[in-house]
């Protein structure tokens, strides 16, 4: 089994994957007279195919044990997927690019408080995996008619570490 260690999330090292989604931006400004604040297009929801339409959704995850034997990623050919935790609790974050007959070496990160992200369309990812303690998630996908998921199975399973902590 191959292993790989999750890194800390952050915009840079997630970009060629798709979008962070947290307030350490600097496209904010005030609204309601200064008594809230808007953190402006942290990503954008992609709704192709036919009928497709954004669906804005509540997801309850349960943790998983660590490590994690990671043996199939999804990605969904007409929409973007956004999960946007409602706790500050960890998840961890699993990204493969394209490769020749299906997803690439899995990448794997793990979110700071406060973070989420958006899967453009397209992206092999892992499914919704909280650390420690089941959490809550606001998730905006696609609806419409058509497939909109598609999973792969490895051949060899990889398993997926928490990075140690300092």
């Amino acid at each position: 089994m191959q292993r790989i260690v999750a890194r800390i999330l952050t915009r840079e090292n997630f970009a060629e994957f798709g979008d962070v989604i947290d307030t350490a931006t600097d496209n904010h400004y005030p609204i309601n007279g200064g008594k809230a604040e808007r953190y402006h297009a942290l990503a954008r929801a992609e709704a192709a195919g036919p009928n497709g339409h954004v669906l804005i959704n509540l997801f309850r995850g349960t943790p998983y044990d660590f490590p994690l034997k990671l043996s199939m990623v999804e990605r969904h050919p007409f929409g973007s997927q956004a999960f946007i935790p409602l706790s500050p609790h960890p998840f961890v974050v699993v990204v493969c690019h394209d490769g020749e007959d299906g997803p690439a070496t899995p990448h794997a990160f793990l979110t700071r408080p406060g973070q989420g992200v958006n899967y453009p369309r397209n992206l092999w990812h892992g499914v919704l995996t909280p650390v420690g303690e089941p959490q809550d998630f606001v998730v905006v996908d696609r609806g419409g008619d058509g497939s909109n998921l598609e999973e792969f199975h490895f051949s060899h399973p990889y398993e997926i570490h928490l990075p140690v902590e300092d």
